[in-house]
């Protein structure tokens, strides 16, 4: 066992998103996961219909705990809730400054429902200038670059802009919204970008591939990995999740199959 990655998200009920997607991956790469519950959501294959936030204070509490006694190489941070909870998690990771972050700004989940409020930009403005890698499907990176990214050379310039404009060091910019037969997924900072592509998957089995590629993502960097290297071993092991799905779930986001191999 070999990285420990301290999780700050919400729960899914329905096992194939947030933290149990999470914990799943972490454990599928031989890390150590440790979870800092943000909120409990009421959900299915058919989409979310109820979520309850915990209170900003107890939210820190848990990051404290595990940090002051267990320690993490990285934290991961998913679906935080609200705006409070937002500058809880900020607050807390300030008192830890040599952490590096990777933040899923988890806005609105695969079925289209909205799980950040009425002020998403506003939220994650301290944690995006903490973010070594930020990593938003198109839908959230609009809405925090203010573009509206249509092609992949739209995507570029709308991940460059947040770098630019909002701190962190690396936006790795999920193409899966893009039309098109292959699916290509940017990372781009400031100065460079590289682009990984692979030929699109038609399934319903895509429900968590966000929370998934982040904490694969972790999980890598948290064992010392590369940044490329890390790209490339979470996106194929999201490919592979999602080719060997289990056929459950009667609605359109369906989850996948957290047990394929990581290698």
């Amino acid at each position: 066992m070999k990285g420990r990655v301290l999780i700050v998200a919400g729960s899914d009920s329905g096992g194939g998103a947030g933290i149990q997607a999470d914990i799943k991956t972490v454990s599928a790469f031989g890390g150590f996961a440790m979870t800092a519950i943000t909120a409990v959501t009421a959900q299915n294959t058919h989409g979310v219909q109820g979520i309850t936030a915990m209170s900003p204070d107890f939210v820190a509490l848990q990051m404290r705990m595990v940090l002051d006694d267990l320690g993490a190489d990285i934290v991961k941070l998913g679906m935080l809730g609200n705006e409070s909870i937002a500058e809880a998690v900020a607050d807390t990771l300030a008192c830890y400054p040599d952490l590096r972050c990777i933040v899923d700004p988890v806005m609105i989940a695969t079925s289209g429902d909205s799980l950040m409020g009425d002020s998403p930009c506003r939220a994650y403005g301290r944690l995006m200038k903490r973010a070594f890698v930020l990593t938003p499907n198109l839908p959230e990176l609009a809405e925090l670059s203010g573009e509206n990214p249509g092609t992949v050379e739209g995507v570029f310039r709308a991940a460059r802009k947040i770098c630019l404009e909002h701190g962190p060091r690396y936006v790795l910019a999920k193409g899966g919204h893009l039309e098109g037969s292959v699916v290509s997924d940017l990372l781009v900072s400031s100065e460079s970008r590289k682009i990984f592509s692979a030929d699109r998957i038609e399934s319903r089995h895509t429900h968590g591939t966000g929370c998934t590629l982040a904490s694969a993502l972790a999980t890598c960097l948290a064992q010392g990995e590369t940044l490329d290297q890390a790209v490339i071993r979470a996106r194929r092991y999201v490919r592979r999740a999602i080719l060997e799905a289990p056929p459950f779930g009667k609605g359109s986001a369906c989850p996948m199959n957290h047990a394929v191999s990581s290698e």
